[in-house]
């Protein structure tokens, strides 16, 4: 063979191999949204309701039985101070449920190519922290606060009820398993407190939180394969054990961090465990206190959002419409 003939051979195999690699990078499912141009997730529905002796209020003022949406984003008529961000589409966020300056740390993350480096050509993850919530419909993710009043001290829990759902009438691209849902407690006024001192309640760093994983027990096919070629994780579409995963907890530049091991094992700087404290099978089976309420007005500021690193995160998911439901409850005499 002439040193020509093989020139021609070998630029032909390079070409076919950045070929193969332009395939992989295209039809391959990571988390984040790498490939898909629908990355927000619309439609967003919010009902939160109390029952059997509890009330709720979205300013600690006007009491009712459920809070929708229009009761959330119009709180600001008696409670001016609110800091409820309610956008009109969510994109992937991950926290490692770390509270700073009052507010749960959210970082928005996005899988980019590497241009360079050891990771050349691979998919790698970039993270910066949001700002804290406004008022109004800004923001990648959910926050805002609710007021829950009871005569003497009772444990709540979330009933079977509570869930986060694909829309009815829309298609179920399973987008609603990287749900998550925070209850952050801000503090309890004594009985006969005005509003003005519920809304003023906020314990800071020390506040408790509880993280609710509700569809942990379910994923896609699509889901399935991204955990197992990304993570390599196997698991299954229904009755699925819930996987482990790391939450970013500082913002990652450069082209470090290969998706595939975006956690805390390597790059411990970057992320930490998550362990949600409810999940939908705890919830469903034990009826798990979410919070102890003393008597008095205890106020609760909520997150919900999609978890980028949550496997069920993948391109395939994007582009749906979700309703998240929650239903508290007074926990029954054992």
């Amino acid at each position: 063979m002439s040193k020509k003939t093989e020139r021609k051979g070998n630029l032909k195999y390079s070409l076919l191999l950045l070929l193969l690699l332009a395939v992989l990078l295209v039809s391959s499912t990571y988390a984040w949204f790498t490939a898909n141009e629908v990355v927000s997730i619309s439609t967003i529905d919010v009902n939160v309701i109390a029952s059997n002796g509890l009330q709720i209020s979205a300013d600690a003022s006007n009491w009712k039985a459920i809070l929708q949406v229009e009761d959330i984003t119009g709180a600001g008529a008696t409670y001016a101070t609110n800091k409820n961000q309610m956008p009109a589409i969510l994109e992937p966020v991950s926290t490692a449920g770390i509270v700073t300056n009052h507010y749960l740390d959210m970082y928005y993350g996005q899988a980019v190519v590497a241009e360079a480096g050891d990771n050349l050509g691979e998919y790698v993850l970039q993270a910066t922290k949001e700002n804290a919530e406004v008022e109004g419909a800004e923001g990648k993710y959910i926050a805002f606060d609710v007021f829950l009043r009871v005569d003497q001290p009772e444990d709540i829990v979330l009933s079977t009820d509570s869930n986060v759902v694909f829309k009815a009438d829309t298609t179920d691209r399973g987008i609603q398993n990287a749900a998550r849902v925070a209850f952050l407690d801000k503090g309890t006024v004594a009985p006969g407190s005005t509003s003005a001192q519920a809304q003023a309640l906020d314990e800071g760093e020390t506040a408790d939180l509880v993280i609710w994983e509700p569809n942990n027990d379910v994923h896609t096919a699509a889901a399935v394969q991204n955990a197992n070629d990304t993570y390599g994780i196997t698991t299954q579409q229904t009755g699925a054990a819930q996987i482990e995963y790391d939450g970013i907890k500082a913002a990652i530049a450069g082209e470090d961090v290969l998706l595939g091991k975006a956690d805390a094992t390597k790059f411990a700087d970057y992320f930490a465990d998550v362990n949600p404290q409810i999940s939908t099978q705890q919830t469903m089976a034990t009826e798990q206190p979410l919070i102890h309420l003393e008597a008095g007005i205890t106020k609760l500021r909520i997150y919900m959002w999609v978890e980028g690193q949550d496997v069920d995160c993948e391109n395939q998911a994007s582009g749906s419409d979700m309703s998240f439901n929650l239903k508290f409850e007074i926990a029954e005499e054992p």
